[in-house]
């Protein structure tokens, strides 16, 4: 097989390892409750499901690191470039309200797939509600996500089409979406993933990314302990429609400056 057509491959081959480790290890742990704990599937409880998340995403980070899949370099850490640490969080918390209102506009699934999607995210809530919820989510899952994505897969197919860098953002940013499984937030991981790709093609590092997933999964963890309520909307958050378009507005006021800021700042480590 030619060499070149390997990278793709390869790109593709890296999710695909990333989703088995995570469709293992939560089977080991459903064995675990079935067999050793006698219990039911319903009683998964949800310091089950951190456990789970916990021990995928360690198993993940241990894994590609151990491998060389995706590289860990201190470059862009010696440069100090806190400046774009900075304004990666600032850009990651001007995006959220955005984002997540271009969701709401996204019209209804059939009821079939919607009591999926609920299911799903009440799920991810226990989880949030759960000690230790904080740590998997948004501390080791951003580091996971950020070295098979963009440190790995990302990095494969840059290095196979680097003239076409927006395709190859766009393609990994389109697998970052379909990787996560839930349509009703397809929208939201789409976008972060191709502004995570630029970032990751600017700097040659995953440190931007895993401190902007960090603070939007952080935003969206506080927001949920906040109302516990996993089907809530931005225009529920705000009130009305007029409250929602200035929070939009305001929001952009953030999220331009800083990535004019970010591409002035952001090059090769």
């Amino acid at each position: 097989m030619n060499i070149e057509l390997k990278k793709p491959l390869a790109a593709i081959a890296y999710i695909f390892v990333f989703l088995c480790i995570q469709a293992m290890v939560s089977t080991a742990v459903l064995g675990f409750y079935l067999l050793i704990l006698k219990k039911e599937l319903s009683e998964l409880d949800s310091v089950g499901m951190v456990v789970a998340t916990g021990l995928f995403t360690i198993i993940t980070i241990v894994l590609f690191a151990w491998l060389k899949w995706s590289p860990l370099s201190k470059k862009f850490i010696m440069t100090r470039r806190w400046d774009i640490i900075l304004w990666s969080i600032i850009a990651s918390l001007g995006a959220i309200i955005p984002s997540a209102y271009l969701q709401d506009l996204m019209p209804e699934w059939p009821e079939s797939i919607q009591q999926q999607i609920d299911q799903l995210a009440r799920t991810m809530l226990e989880v949030m509600n759960t000690t230790g919820g904080y740590a998997v989510i948004c501390l080791l899952a951003p580091i996971a996500e950020e070295m098979v994505f963009r440190g790995a897969a990302l990095k494969k197919l840059l290095e196979w089409q680097p003239e076409r860098r927006w395709l190859m953002i766009f393609l990994s940013a389109l697998l970052f979406a379909l990787a996560h499984m839930n349509p009703a937030q397809f929208i939201h991981p789409l976008l972060i993933g191709l502004l995570l790709g630029w970032m990751y093609e600017r700097t040659g590092s995953i440190i931007p990314g895993i401190i902007y997933h960090w603070a939007n999964n952080t935003v969206a963890y506080l927001l949920a302990r906040s109302y516990q309520d996993p089907d809530i909307t931005v225009t529920q958050i705000f009130g009305d429609q007029f409250h929602v378009l200035m929070a939009v507005g305001f929001s952009l006021l953030i999220f331009i400056p800083a990535i004019y800021q970010l591409n002035l700042r952001m090059k090769k480590s």
